[in-house]
């Protein structure tokens, strides 16, 4: 199941739960997820996962509910650029035998690296 962050961006409920976790490990309720698109890495742009409590005017936010009463809820921030390239795609958090990782499921990639983390684009 995902839950939409932006039309045309959702979060999965495993990375939903995942950031919640970690923003209760900070003890700092004001921190929000930040998603951005970087120039870098071997397929030329790469993506980039932080937290954070400041917003820039222009930042994309969106507040997801964590539960049925909508008191709790974690924010997600994406600057107006990334957005642009994360249109249909889905943050996901996967573990496995490589280790654990934040990943984008992008379908504006063209190539992806064999790490995950790099991509192109058809600009």
């Amino acid at each position: 199941m995902s839950n939409n962050v932006h039309p045309g961006l959702s979060i999965s409920a495993a990375a939903l739960k995942r950031v919640e976790e970690l923003i209760q490990d900070e003890e700092n309720p004001a921190l929000q997820l930040r998603v951005y698109i970087s120039g870098g890495g071997c397929a030329g742009f790469q993506y980039g996962f932080t937290f954070d409590s400041s917003q820039q005017p222009d930042d994309v936010i969106t507040e997801i509910p964590l539960d049925e009463t909508q008191t709790n809820s974690i924010k997600i921030a994406v600057d107006p650029v990334s957005m642009t390239y994360l249109e249909g795609a889905e943050i996901d958090f996967v573990e496995n035998l490589q280790g654990s990782r934040f990943k984008i499921n992008n379908p504006n990639a063209q190539t992806t690296c064999s790490c995950g983390s790099s991509f192109s684009l058809d600009l």
